[in-house]
């Protein structure tokens, strides 16, 4: 299955299925129609949220600032908005085939 993105007022919205304490920080893949990805950060005190903003804000190669997580702060499941960059080239840069 292929990552589902929106895209709203000039940002790109998606799913994601975090695992944190993971043994490396990598994206894992697409399930489910969301994003996996693994940080070996602890999900305490924001640790987790932020190691996933990190990643996915190097893999896009954008600021951190670009990179929100609008919805699920406190579960494995969030929605990340990115600003500065349509939906194909999200797909391209995260090297994900678009649906």
């Amino acid at each position: 299955m292929s990552l589902q993105v929106e895209e709203r007022g000039g940002n790109v919205r998606f799913r994601v299925k975090v695992q944190a304490r993971a043994r490396r920080e990598e994206i894992a893949g697409v399930h489910g129609g969301a994003l996996r990805v693994r940080v070996t950060a602890p999900p305490l005190e924001g640790r987790a949220n932020r190691a996933v903003v990190e990643l996915l804000a190097e893999r896009l190669h954008l600021p951190q600032s670009s990179v929100k997580i609008t919805s699920g702060e406190r579960s494995p499941q969030k929605t990340i908005e990115v600003a500065g960059l349509g939906a194909a080239a999200v797909l391209e840069r995260l090297r994900l085939e678009p649906e």
